[in-house]
């Protein structure tokens, strides 16, 4: 005899709502039209398939209903892949109407095993969006905060990058970006380059410095060019 793998909820054995609309009744012949289009049978079927609970159904479809297991789930689900910060998760959990207390109860669980870690976090962060996007560390702070991460924390993270760093970056986006201000006036060369720069969080002092350095290096006439722009 073949066995058939009995999964919690579906099983021939269950009693729990929602098992009669699978099996019928338990005893007793078939009634006379049942299956026929008998009105009886149907608003019988109706009346009893009407009855459950939106608490059963969410219970049938295998959604938690203790507060800390659905708030365990969902910071799993938002952190598969995606490293979040304490904050972007409690704001989920509380767009989630989760309480306050399970949120928290979840949220320092996971901090103590190293699933959130903020730190780590902003490190990380200030790696890939200074060396895959230029950004200073300006623009980088601004990110952070938006983010929830501790005023601390963010000091810290964007302690790694030292000036020398930081305008290195800088003259490398603005080689990036000469070549197609070529053809323009020197002015309007110099507003586009330093607005680039300042988009991306440097200060206009570093800004008009690389610039001006980049477009004497083309040969250009920079006389009056250390005004602000």
């Amino acid at each position: 005899m073949t066995r058939r793998t009995e999964w919690p909820g579906t099983g021939a054995a269950d009693t729990g709502p929602g098992h009669e609309y699978a099996a019928g009744p338990s005893e007793g012949p078939p009634e006379p039209g049942r299956g026929a289009g008998s009105g009886e049978g149907t608003g019988r079927r109706s009346r009893s398939r009407s009855s459950g609970s939106p608490s059963s159904s969410r219970a049938e479809q295998g959604e938690p209903r203790d507060p800390l297991e659905q708030a365990r789930n969902i910071c799993l689900r938002l952190l598969t892949g995606t490293p979040r910060t304490r904050k972007q998760l409690a704001d989920a959990l509380r767009k989630r109407e989760i309480p306050d207390e399970a949120a928290e109860e979840v949220l320092s669980r996971f901090e103590d095993v190293g699933l959130i870690d903020d730190a780590a976090f902003a490190d990380a962060w200030v790696e890939s969006r200074h060396h895959g996007r230029g950004l200073a560390r300006r623009a980088l702070v601004r990110e952070l905060r938006t983010k929830g991460v501790d005023p601390a924390v963010i000091d810290e993270a964007v302690g790694q990058l030292d000036h020398e760093q930081e305008e290195e970056t800088a003259r490398e986006l603005v080689a990036r970006k000469l070549r197609s201000t070529r053809g323009l006036d020197r002015d309007k060369r110099l507003r586009r380059l330093a607005g680039m720069l300042a988009r991306k969080g440097y200060g206009e002092g570093m800004a008009l410095r690389v610039v001006r350095q980049a477009l004497e290096a083309e040969g250009e006439d920079t006389e009056g060019l250390d005004e602000p722009f």
